[in-house]
């Protein structure tokens, strides 16, 4: 009989985190080892405990490793022969794009059923890409869109600075103030950013910025960025 597939679970929310564990019990090939509830547990918990994947919450706040994209970064440089399966609410196409680039091709939405969760855990334990089907329909909204085509999402500096000084509470006007630039120039980078990520309204891009870290960024920070993929 071949060993069970040692999964540790992160996710801030406990229900979340009881509903995946419960899920993946279903699975008798899976074995739950640990959980975390924040970046510093959980990176003490990978130091510590042997897994062979990891189940994580994009959205995980509080930790000194951050959460969204910065976190799983640091997974991807620190264990990168840790298969990682990204538990998420948002859909969005070019976040989607940016964690295939970081290496995480296996993501389930938290609205589509929790055995998902397993179904992922089973393929990336196998070296396979999973999407649950909110993700599937997501993704092929973005290949309709584009018509096809691969163009790269990417932020210039100014546009990067111009979200993050706005989810962090400015409004355009002290923005503009605050880097010397005009107001209708404000105004436009930051519906030029929309544009590229493909999202609607102010709501989606809070959410966006949180998932993407981008809301705990320093000016420096945006600085050696560049652009955001």
């Amino acid at each position: 009989m071949p060993d069970p597939v040692r999964v540790v679970v992160a996710d801030d929310h406990p229900v979340i985190l009881f509903g995946a564990e419960h899920a993946l019990l279903k699975f008798p090939g899976i074995q739950v080892v640990a959980r975390a509830r924040q970046s510093t547990e959980l990176i003490k918990v990978l130091q510590t405990v042997a897994c062979d994947v990891l189940v994580t919450d994009l959205a995980m706040p509080g930790g000194q490793y951050g959460d969204g994209l910065p976190l799983i970064g640091y997974l991807r440089r620190n264990f990168p022969d840790l298969p990682i399966v990204v538990l998420t609410m948002l859909e969005n196409a070019a976040l989607l794009k940016r964690l295939n680039e970081l290496g995480v091709n296996s993501v389930v939405n938290k609205a589509d059923d929790l055995s998902h969760i397993g179904l992922a855990v089973q393929h990336v334990s196998r070296s396979l890409g999973y999407m649950s089907p909110s993700v599937k329909a997501a993704l092929e909204t973005l290949r309709m869109n584009v018509g096809g085509k691969s163009d790269e999402v990417i932020l210039s500096k100014r546009e990067l600075e111009v979200v993050r000084l706005f989810v962090s509470g400015m409004t355009i006007k002290e923005i503009s103030e605050q880097l010397n630039r005009s107001i209708k120039t404000i105004s436009t980078q930051k519906n030029t950013a929309m544009r590229k990520l493909g999202l609607d309204r102010d709501s989606e891009l809070f959410q966006y910025a949180q998932s993407n870290g981008l809301s705990n960024l320093s000016s420096s920070s945006v600085g050696e960025l560049g652009g955001l993929h």
